[in-house]
């Protein structure tokens, strides 16, 4: 289990092999629609991936896609017609997973945000509104659904307002395409007062096709985080052995009151501490250099009556 990134820092087990990070089902739906997610222990089992679809075995970055509850990913034309092939008459546990065999149609009580956009994608055909009991759409709706209808996603949004930016409404078509030419593809511009992003290189670059059956990883590489959380550990001193003044500075920092209780005169706490502190340490100290010999005391200073005794033997 782990911490996603995110602001909301949810508890999840399921781990992006593509970013190499916890990833809660919110950010699954934001930041990683295409990644390959699994559990964080198949991970550790297994860290090898291929970003392709199953069905046509080209890059998930190619096409649509679509992400089932068992969070594997699959181009949403190539699902759509694999199931779409399938007879009528079948029934909804028919529809299962290429990869696991997992029901396609999520359970009517999962709430979860990964199920809500599968409900709202398959909605909009007439073979998965029979799974999730609601009434059919007429042939043309029907067929619409099927087509390529994509609802973009932040990124393909981007990735569109910067190929058609600049574009006049009456321009012509070879105005039009003398200017996406000589635009720079899969670019991204990052605004001065856009806050940070919680990942660099997320931009994904589209490929023809696959290097070797294998697509290039990516490496993740964690921003800096501010110091107003000093108790933030980066990923790659995570499991670092901790020095003696380290752990007595984060005592230190944990101990500070917060501000409504600094302006009550909280503040002084430790420096009370550390006096105390202080005090006895100084009263040990005289007590063990103040101390009378005697038979109980053997660790004192030795009278003269005992010197006597020593010299005369």
């Amino acid at each position: 289990m782990g911490l996603c990134k995110c602001p909301k820092r949810r508890v999840t087990n399921q781990f992006c092999f593509e970013h190499r990070v916890n990833v809660c089902e919110n950010c699954m739906v934001t930041n990683h629609p295409k990644c390959i997610i699994q559990s964080y222990l198949q991970w550790l089992q297994d860290s090898d991936y291929n970003p392709i679809c199953e069905i046509c075995t080209k890059p998930l970055n190619e096409g649509e896609c679509i992400r089932l509850t068992c969070y594997h990913v699959f181009h949403w034309s190539c699902a759509e017609s694999k199931y779409r092939a399938l007879p009528r008459t079948t029934a909804p546990a028919g529809y299962q997973c290429p990869s696991c065999a997992t029901l396609v149609f999520p359970p009517p009580n999962l709430v979860s945000p990964v199920a809500d956009v599968l409900k709202e994608k398959l909605a909009g055909v007439n073979w998965a509104r029979a799974g999730l009991g609601l009434p059919l759409l007429s042939e043309d709706q029907d067929l619409k659904g099927a087509a390529s209808r994509r609802s973009q996603s932040p990124l393909d949004t981007a990735y569109y307002g910067l190929d058609h930016r600049g574009t006049p409404v009456g321009a012509s078509d070879d105005e039009s395409n003398s200017r996406s030419a000589t635009a720079t593809p899969h670019s991204i511009v990052q605004m001065p007062d856009e806050p940070a992003n919680m990942y660099e290189n997320t931009s994904i670059k589209r490929t023809d096709g696959l290097q070797g059956s294998q697509a290039p990883r990516k490496s993740f590489k964690a921003v800096e985080i501010s110091k107003q959380t000093p108790n933030y550990d980066h990923d790659e001193n995570k499991y670092k052995q901790k020095s003696t003044f380290a752990w007595i500075s984060r005592w230190w920092i944990n101990s500070l009151p917060s501000s409504r209780v600094r302006r009550a005169g909280g503040i002084y706490k430790r420096y009370w501490i550390l006096l105390f502190i202080i005090i006895v340490v100084l009263v040990v100290l005289l007590l063990l250099s103040h101390r009378d010999v005697d038979d109980q005391n053997p660790f004192g200073f030795i009278q003269d009556e005992d010197r006597r005794i020593l010299q005369k033997n």
